[in-house]
């Protein structure tokens, strides 16, 4: 009887369905005050869900600094997660701790921020190079004339950030714009240091004709954003002072509808986060995925701003 007992619970165990293993996946953002992040946080919360044997874990410094990005890694490699997901701040920091990861057993991609010479797996983003093409294009649309024109980046050692300053001057070389001395600021995703940057720029080169933010940063800080614009509302209107600027976040949009800016260009943090998830999982799984995933562009103009305010 006992022998017929275990033979019929072995039978059993074989036909009953493997249960799926959990797996802890790390979303390691540059900075978790920046507004930006927070949309692939939500992307990879609700994938997350939506999978059932995923969590997932967002992390990062609170303030853009890739010191303590590269501490927070070593952390999460120390409680053995089962992958990352990382914005790099900084590449040569990144690629260390990114060699440390590979070398524990954990899978790494990037996103939002590449450090492509690094042993990641993947990256997932944008197409940083054709984002700041996007933005130049866009200013030499709004304004042929052309002028003097300035940028305001984030961190310099941000791998996406120098491929869209470089996407942005391809864009207008040959035109009829100028850039000025001193351009690109950095504001190291500090919002409040970017308005004042774009302050600071404008009032020491009276005749400039736009500012390119190649990310949301100043428009994060929304009544910073709007006191330093309404100063310049008439010539924002008369088209002699241009504002293009990166991301498409809600705020951001809604500024645009006040006319405080004359156009967005906007990535899919979002998309990157859910994406994020299924990239960590199938290599979890032994499953190839691509080296680079692109998430796409968005143009907002006045014109269509209300349709993606209602997304």
């Amino acid at each position: 009887m006992r022998k017929m007992l275990l033979a019929a619970v072995a039978l059993a165990a074989l036909t009953l369905p493997a249960m799926a293993e959990n797996y802890r996946f790390a979303v390691v953002p540059k900075a978790m005050n920046n507004p930006f992040f927070d949309l692939a946080r939500d992307g990879c919360v609700k994938r997350a869900k939506e999978l059932g044997n995923v969590e997932c874990i967002y992390k990062g410094p609170v303030e853009h600094e890739p010191a303590s990005q590269a501490q927070i890694i070593q952390d999460l490699i120390a409680q053995k997660v089962d992958g990352l997901a990382i914005s790099v701040s900084d590449v040569a920091a990144a690629t260390r701790s990114i060699k440390a990861a590979v070398d524990a057993g954990i899978p790494v991609i990037t996103f939002d921020a590449d450090a492509p010479g690094s042993a990641r797996t993947a990256y997932i983003g944008t197409n940083n190079k054709e984002f700041g093409l996007a933005l130049g294009t866009k200013l030499k649309e709004l304004r042929p004339e052309g002028g003097k024109f300035a940028m305001v980046s984030g961190g310099p050692a941000a791998k996406n950030l120098q491929e869209r300053v470089e996407g942005v001057r391809e864009a207008l070389k040959g035109s009829k714009w100028e850039e000025i001395s001193g351009s690109p600021t950095f504001c190291n995703d500090d919002i409040a240091l970017a308005v004042q940057q774009m302050q600071d720029l404008k009032t020491g080169n009276p005749d400039l004709a736009a500012i390119v933010p190649v990310g949301g940063w100043p428009m994060f800080a929304r009544e910073g954003f709007r006191s330093f614009a309404s100063k310049f509302k008439k010539d924002i209107d008369a088209g002699q002072f241009s504002l293009v600027v990166a991301d498409t976040l809600p705020v951001q949009l809604e500024l645009l509808k006040e006319g405080y800016a004359n156009a967005l260009i906007g990535q899919r943090p979002f998309e990157m986060g859910e994406k994020s998830m299924d990239a960590l999982l199938a290599l979890k799984k032994g499953e190839k995925v691509e080296e680079i995933i692109y998430t796409g562009l968005d143009t907002v103009t006045p014109d269509n701003v209300d349709a993606m305010l209602k997304k």
